[in-house]
Parts: C-alpha cells; structure tokens; sequence
C-alpha cells in the first residue's frame, strides 16, 4: 500500500483515515455532545441547557414576576438567536412545558394562555400565549450579577450565557428530571421542597449521615398531580441508595354514598404523566370488550379538578375488588422508574444516591456563598475607598474648591496634593489601610470620585452620613472576612439561605404541602372471570351461518325464533352468564366463550368469527358448555379418534387451542362428552361397530387411533354410551329406540361393524 501522505491529491481539507477511526471519533462526539448539551441534567442546578437558557433569556429580558407577560413566540426567538441554536418548536415546547403545573411540581415559567391540559392537549401557538417568570424561578438566579457562577461564550461568540445558575434550593429533586441520551438515560421523580431543605440542613450538621436517616427527611417523591405511592419502604431505601428503583403510584379514590344501597367510585387522582383522556378511553375499552364484568361505566365530570366516576355493574360488587382489578389491567397504577443519571460538575455523567445528589448542591451553594462574599468585598473595598476620599476632602474642603476653581488640572493637582492626617476623624479604623499611593494622598478613583461630587453633597449633614456608612461597612466587611476564612460560618450562612427559601415556598405556602402520600399495597388476589360476573340464566341461540347470541332466561328451546333470511337454528341450549363455552371447528380447534360476553337476543346476534379466529371455510362441528373435569370424545372424518379432557382444550385467546389434527380433506367430525363404558360408530356405509371405551387412549393432542375400518367413505356418527342400557337413537318418526342385544355388533375397535339396525335414522346419526 503505497503512503498517502506523499499523494498531491490528498490535501489537508481532504485527509484520507480508516473508516473505523472515523466513525468512532464522530459517533464518540456526538454521544458527548447528546449526554452534556441535551439530555442529562446538572447535578448543581437541576437543568439541562435549553431549561437554562430559557430563563436566563427571560430574565435578560426583564420578565420578572410583578412585571408583564412577553408573547412566547418572542421569547423562544430570543432564545434560540442568542443562545439555543435549535428549532424554536422545540425551545417552545421545552418552556411550555416548565409551565404546566401538572409537568412540573414547581413551574418555573408563569403561562398565560392554552399551554396544554393533563388531558394531553398541546398548547396553543407561541404566538398565542405569553409568559413570564415565577417567585422561585427569581430565585434559581440570584446571584448571576455577583459573579456566583462562570459564564461562557455564547454558540457564536457575541454574548454570554451562565454555565450553571446558583440555585437557591435543589431543583433536580425538585421538580425532577427525564431524557434519554446516547447509551444512557436519566429519570427523577419530583420532590417537595420543604422535605428536601430539611434533608440539606441535616447534611450540614451531620455530613457523613445515611441514606437511610435521610429517608427520614425525604419519605419519596412528591408528584404533582399527587396519588399514592404503595411501595414498600425498603424498596424506597435501595432506590435512594443506589440511584436506580421504581415506585408504583396509584389513583387516589374513594367511594361515594348514593342512597338505597347504591354508590360509585370518584377518582380525584390520576398518576403522574398519565393521559387522562387516554386513561378513559383505555378503560372504556375494557367496558366495551367486557374484560370486567364488574364494572358498568366511566364517565369525566372534571372542571378545573380531577373527577372521573367508575360505575358498578351491580350495587352488590366489592368497591376492593373493582379498583383492584382496574389498578392491574389499567392506568390507574403505574410503575415510575427513578434512574439519577446526572453530570457531577456539568461535565461526567454518573448514577448517584440521594444523599450525593444533595451533596453535589450544597458544595455548589458553598461555591455560590464564597463567589458571592467576594465580589461583595470587592464592593466594599472599592466604596471604602471611595469614602476615604470623600472624608478627606470634606476634612479640607477650602483647600479642594480652591484648587478646582483656579487649578488648570484640577484632578493631577488633588492627586499631588500632600492632604495629612492631622484631622481624627480622617482615619478612625486603625485596622484598614485604603490603597493610597503614599500616606496622606488621593488615588485616582477617590479623585475622580471628589471631582463628580454634587455641590448639594457639601453639608456637614452629609459628612456624618459617610462616617456612618463607613463604619457600616467596616462592620460588614469584617463579617464577611469572617465567614471566608470560616468553614462553619460559611455553612450556617447557607442554612440560613435554606431555611429562608423554605419559608417562602416550603410547606406552609401556597401549593408547598405534601401532594403524594404512601399506603400499604391493598393487594387483590387474581379473582376468575366468573367470579366477577354476576349469575343469570340465559339461552344460547347459535345458527347454521354461524350467527351467536344470548336471551335472557331459560325460554322454550322449541320455541319458533328469527333468523336471517337463508339461514335457520343449528345450536340452542340453557346456560348461565357464568359459563363458558366450548366450540369445535372443522379444522380441529376448539374456541373458548364468555358467555357474558356474547351479544344480546334483542337482534340476530353477531357472527362468531368476529368473536374468535375461526376461518371462514371451517364449519362449526360443536358448541356446547364446558364442564370442568368432563371427557370428550373426539373423531374425524377419516374414523380416527381419542378421549381429551375438557379442562385441556380452553383456549386463553382468540387464537382458540389445537386438539384434533387433521390434514387434507379431513375434518373433525364428532365432538361429544363422553358417558357409559363403550363406543359406537356408524359410517357413511351404514355399518355400526361398537368397543370398549378403554380401547380409546386419552390424549391432549393429535391424529388419534382408528375407530372404524371402511372401504369407501367415512365415519357418520360416535357416541359413547352404557352397554348394559343398550344404544338408543331417534327413529324418523321421533320416537327413541334402543337396542339392548348388540351382541352382532360388539367387536374390537379398528373393525368394519356390521349393517346397522332395522329403523335406523337415515342421516345415519345417533342424535
């Protein structure tokens, strides 16, 4: 291979690389890029970037919350030109979002307008709506003009944007976090604020408690559309400790007096981020397909408030048992994973523990204080000097008018004048020294300072004001010198930064009390589906085209009834809304019905194979109740046939259960239960054999054993009955008769049998 270096072709916009290193290097960057700028959150300020610009963008533009709103469109255009180069529907939809108080347990946006209901509507267009924002949203801020934080160029170079905010309380426990990144994710519940001030002011005095003792502090998440959490608090304790868990939150309910013995359910709860439109639209699905036959109804009767009413089906069901089944098979309870992904100084990605994502923001606030009390030095070391000279020249303030009055450079001129300190109030605090050039000379700020003094300024009522501002800040300075050089001033400085916050927003404000609470999980057993149905007797109508329906009651099964033109009766029977029902298809699958869930007798019912996968080809063999522990006879066509135990042929699905195999031309032909100690079969030839029933093996599945030999055609009819009663058929007259000496036609199975009796039917059927 020859060296590419030396090919004139090869410039440097046009390095040749291999493939691998290439991919891998930009795949690498991407993935850094996806995990640090977009989908984990600071561990510091609980944000990602587009959050934080966001509100960074908003305060720049004055969008405090006693001032007015600013239409979204231009806010999100702010952001995304001066600080988020991307779509401004995303930008939108990320502010949006931090306004809607059933997102977000403390919103830091104030919205004005549609932005979006816990239905799942979206909001209105940023064109539309406005905002501005909230108290504690100020307070993620403060500070940003007292160099707390870094700043960095903006994505072009123009302005600046924070790295981080200050973050007056722990907003990534507080209002959660979610997003999904390269070969990671994150997922934080929300919390209450004044739970976890109070786990941050145990941090401090105790920095090396548990997370257990923290728990004490901190009981689990706080949702803002509240619920109950029903997980055991162990399983709490190891989701807290290692960053990873889930908690099943459910619907809060209860039950509600209707008089005479009636009631209904009122949800006032749902869990957090679930649909409520969804919800009711799941569970009306499961009313539709009568997968609880305990419940009746649900209706939405919310206003501004949740109010979602669940019916019974009877005043007689177990309120318990409903919910129970509802919270399985339904929204009603949902499982949220916590996963505390986040960047540990805005740069390496880790799972942490409760107690190091509290410790990650008290370090931070740490940094905040000492960023903060040094740049208020600053400030007062400036003003002090500033002071001194203002002393100075009211000290001698002939001497200072009569050189700006007649002095060509008065400023050089002050700056060289020798101004002593022979007067006692021009340096009462003998522990500071301002940064003069020499003893008794002014600096150039302290000039300049003289030099802009108003002429209304030169009273003695003024001069005492500066001494007395002096010594105010002499006082603060020597504090804050106190607190930099003091550990544990510092940290019960932040304690009481902590315990303001929480007074303003903790749990005595407004909305700050605890919205989630925890209950033991009311487990309900797997109740069966008949257990839930309420017991009716009731008629199954079946026809030949396969039309099904159910009457009420136990009518006359001679009764003449309507059927579709063309088509007539084929199965009638009594049952019971508890029962299940078996049904056999020509192509040896047995399908399983709810008999509550067939449709009702007021019309013509509905076709069976829209209630199971039957193909349109098979013919329905059989429909018949099932009796738990029965034994059914099943034969083909081809005279091959077995015993199967009822019990084994309940089909789960519509799919329905395979028991007979048949292949070709052959079909199933003959499903009955079985009755007596011997079979008879009759052919298509006319010739009855009858055997022992124990010649028939018992299986769950397959072919069979041969039952009747023939030369041309195949089987007509089995049955199986008791030897000592005798066979007994229908003649065609209707009139039963049976046969007692079947000695000509006893044999072993597999024979060719015999003519069939005199009088036997001509369809060459038993029944």
């Amino acid at each position: 291979m020859s060296d590419s270096s030396n090919d004139p072709n090869i410039g440097p916009a046009n390095l040749a690389e291999p493939l691998r290193r290439a991919i891998g290097e930009r795949y690498l960057t991407y993935a850094l890029s996806t995990i640090m700028d977009r989908a984990l959150p600071d561990a510091r300020d609980g944000l990602k970037p587009v959050h934080r610009r966001i509100l960074y963008a908003m305060r720049e533009l004055k969008l405090s919350p006693t001032g007015g709103f600013r239409k979204s469109a231009k806010i999100s255009g702010d952001v995304m030109g001066n600080y988020h180069p991307h779509g401004d529907a995303a930008i939108y939809d990320a502010m949006a979002r931090l306004a809607q108080d059933f997102n977000v347990r403390y919103p830091l946006v104030d919205g004005q307008g549609n932005f979006g209901n816990i239905d799942g509507d979206n909001p209105a267009a940023s064109r539309y709506t406005e905002a501005r924002l909230t108290r504690i949203a100020e307070t993620m801020m403060e500070g940003l003009n007292e160099d707390a934080v870094d700043f960095r160029d903006n994505y072009d170079g123009t302005l600046t944007e924070p790295v981080v905010l200050p973050a007056a309380f722990p907003n990534l426990l507080a209002n959660g976090s979610s997003g999904i990144a390269v070969g990671m994710a994150t997922n934080i519940p929300p919390h209450n604020i004044d739970e976890l001030i109070g786990a941050c002011l145990h941090l401090i005095k105790t920095p090396d408690a548990r997370d257990e003792t923290l728990l004490n502090y901190i009981p689990g998440p706080d949702f803002p559309t509240g619920g109950v959490i029903v997980e055991p608090r162990e399983n709490i304790q190891e989701a807290y400790r290692t960053g990873r868990g889930a908690f099943r939150l459910r619907a809060r309910w209860e039950r509600e007096d209707l008089g005479r013995g009636q009631w209904q359910i009122v949800v006032t709860e749902i869990p957090y981020q679930v649909q409520k439109s969804r919800l009711i639209e799941k569970i009306a699905e499961l009313i539709q397909l009568k997968k609880i036959p305990i419940l009746g109804d649900i209706r939405d009767e919310s206003a501004d408030d949740i109010r979602l009413i669940i019916e019974p089906k009877t005043k007689n069901v177990d309120p318990d048992v409903l919910m129970g089944t509802l919270f399985k098979q339904s929204d009603l309870e949902v499982r949220f994973s916590l996963n505390m992904n986040v960047l540990i100084d805005g740069r390496t990605p880790k799972v942490c523990s409760l107690k190091e994502v509290l410790r990650a923001f008290l370090d931070h606030r740490r940094e905040v204080l000492l960023r903060r009390s040094r740049f208020r030095l600053g400030k007062i070391d400036h003003r002090l000097e500033v002071l001194e000279g203002f002393i100075i020249a009211f000290l001698n303030l002939d001497r200072v008018i009569d050189i700006i009055r007649y002095d060509e450079d008065p400023k050089a001129a002050l700056m060289r004048e020798d101004w002593g300190l022979e007067h006692p109030r021009a340096m009462s605090e003998a522990d500071y020294r301002s940064p003069a050039p020499g003893d008794g000379e002014l600096t150039e700020t302290q000039t300049d300072a003289i030099l802009n003094m108003r002429l209304r300024s030169l009273r003695r009522l003024e001069e005492i004001e500066l001494q007395r501002e002096r010594d105010a800040l002499m006082e603060e300075r020597a504090g804050i010198e106190d607190l930099l050089e003091n550990e544990g001033v510092q940290w019960s400085a932040i304690a009481d930064q902590l315990r303001e916050t929480r007074t303003q927003f903790g749990k005595k404000s407004d909305g700050g009390a605890r919205r989630t609470d925890f209950s033991d999980a009311t487990e309900i057993e797997d109740v069966p589906l008949e257990a839930m149905i309420e017991r009716e007797p009731i008629t199954v109508v079946c026809s030949q085209m396969g039309w099904i329906r159910a009457m009420s009651g136990h009518i006359d099964l001679t009764r003449e009834l309507k059927f579709k033109d063309g088509d007539g009766p084929r199965f009638i029977f009594h049952a019971e809304t508890t029962d299940r029902l078996l049904l056999l298809g020509a192509n040896g699958r047995f399908f399983t019905l709810p008999a509550s869930q067939l449709p009702g007798g007021r019309g013509m019912g509905e076709p069976v194979r829209l209630m199971v996968d039957l193909p349109n080809e098979s013919e329905i063999i059989s429909l018949f109740i099932h009796k738990p522990g029965s034994k059914l006879l099943l034969a083909s066509s081809a005279g091959d046939g077995f015993v199967v135990n009822a019990d084994e042929v309940i089909a789960q699905t519509r799919a329905g259960k395979q028991a007979l195999n048949v292949r070709g031309d052959v079909h199933a032909k003959v499903c009955h239960h079985v009755e007596g100690d011997h079979v008879a079969c009759v052919g298509e030839n006319r010739k009855v054999l009858v055997f022992s029933l124990e010649e028939l093996p018992e299986m769950a599945r397959g072919k069979g054993v041969r039952l009747q030999k023939y030369k041309d055609g195949g089987l007509s009819d089995a049955t199986t009955f008791t030897l000592a009663d005798g066979l007994s058929w229908l003649d065609p007259a209707g009139r039963t008769r049976t046969e007692t000496d079947l000695t000509e036609w006893l044999g072993k199975r597999a024979g060719t049998g015999r003519m069939a009796p005199r009088g036997f039917p001509r369809d060459n059927r038993f029944t």
